[in-house]
């Protein structure tokens, strides 16, 4: 399993629960279609939008993956890539294929953002977030001090106030 850059997990997450709101409770494929669809005209025509999950809700559906190794390569820089390489590991046909190439034209690094967001949306058993939790921090941390460690009835007053601004 790869660790991705936390941007990219958290526009991969949120790419999902776009597509699940958009399909709606029940599944509503013909409104979803439509939605895609004008996205695609959108960005085909050259629209302006800068938006990470709207290009990947746009393609994702289009895509093919030709070399995921390298596309999880690119997932662990969110801020830079290679966006030339990016967009030779994927294929896609129809509107989608002129929309993302008209995108890549004009805005490279919105393109790669957008291709390596849907591919690990498409692909989640393939990588893995950074564990932030606080248990991991305080192992790599070394783990626990003991002069971290407050037991009852230990004096904290010199946790707080302590420039003794004499606010009595």
């Amino acid at each position: 399993m790869k660790k991705i850059h936390p941007e990219f997990a958290y526009q991969s997450r949120e790419l999902g629960i776009q597509i699940e709101d958009t399909l709606g409770d029940p599944p509503d494929r013909k409104y979803h279609a439509k939605v895609v669809k004008s996205l695609i005209d959108e960005f085909a025509q050259g629209s302006q939008i800068d938006d990470v999950n709207l290009l990947s809700f746009a393609i994702a559906g289009y895509l093919q993956f030709n070399d995921p190794a390298g596309l999880l390569v690119q997932s662990q820089q969110y801020d830079q890539g290679d966006a030339a390489a990016t967009l030779a590991m994927v294929s896609c046909a129809d509107a989608a294929a002129s929309a993302l190439i008209r995108v890549a034209g004009g805005n490279p690094e919105l393109a790669r953002r957008a291709i390596v967001t849907a591919f690990l949306f498409k692909n989640p058993k393939r990588w893995t977030e950074e564990d932030h939790s606080l248990d991991t921090l305080q192992k790599s941390e070394g783990g626990d001090d003991e002069e971290d460690q407050l037991d009852a009835g230990h004096n904290i007053e010199h946790l707080f106030d302590a420039n003794g601004d004499k606010n009595d």
